[in-house]
């Protein structure tokens, strides 16, 4: 065995760096905080119906690092997100999502799903990938790293991705808009639109911007189990 010298790091060991961005709050404070994070999050709601307004790239750039900062399995962050704006690949990508949706809807998706998006009211028509203002792609690559231009094995993709996009949409939702996830099946589409390479794999579209003036929600949406329903303390 090697003897180590005080603040010497073994080679097998990882580097280690003092937590220094850490704030801690006081218990009332900390109460307070959680119960105001909840109930704003609370007033997320998923909508379809969006006004035309622009909306600052710099608030969808700043999600996008909210996005980024997310738990990865091995730090490895397999993600990339496209924020698609020109005319052309928005009217191609929602021409192939509704082709999509289309099948869907006439009997691909199953009796029983069909059955429980009815009290939602959704169907294969998707304007909002051409009217919003906002319309990210998100990919969930294969191989990476946790700097650009490597090739590992990546590892818990989906849950990665998935914990990344709950991110960004809490970070839309703080910015004051609102917000719509639409994940087409098959996307693969996707992955030419965006010009993306075949070994990552099209997750989800998400979709923002201001509401319309006469935008609505279902008001099945609005069913949401109590914290008691969802949670068990043991």
């Amino acid at each position: 065995m090697t003897d180590k010298r005080p603040g010497e790091v073994h080679p097998s060991e990882p580097k280690r760096v003092p937590l220094t961005d850490y704030v801690e709050y006081g218990p009332a404070e900390m109460l307070s905080r959680a119960a105001a994070f909840a109930k704003h999050l609370k007033r997320r709601r998923t909508v379809r119906d969006f006004a035309d307004r622009p909306v600052d790239p710099k608030i969808v750039e700043h999600a996008i690092d909210a996005a980024g900062t997310a738990p990865s399995g091995a730090n490895h962050q397999p993600w990339h997100f496209v924020v698609i704006q020109d005319p052309a690949r928005r009217k191609a990508l929602r021409e192939a999502a509704e082709k999509e949706e289309r099948a869907f809807y006439e009997g691909k998706g199953g009796e029983e799903w069909l059955e429980a998006l009815a009290p939602l009211g959704t169907d294969s028509a998707k304007p909002f990938l051409e009217t919003a203002p906002v319309l990210i792609a998100v990919f969930a690559q294969k191989r990476g790293g946790e700097k650009i231009g490597q090739s590992k094995k990546n590892y818990y993709i989906n849950e990665s991705v998935g914990i990344a996009c709950g991110f960004m949409l809490a970070a839309l939702h703080e910015a004051g808009l609102v917000t719509l996830t639409h994940t087409p099946n098959p996307m693969k589409f996707l992955t030419e639109i965006c010009e993306r390479p075949a070994d990552e794999k099209p997750f989800m579209l998400i979709v923002a911007g201001y509401p319309a003036e006469d935008a609505t929600v279902p008001e099945h949406a609005l069913i949401k189990k109590s914290v008691g329903e969802i949670s068990s303390w043991l």
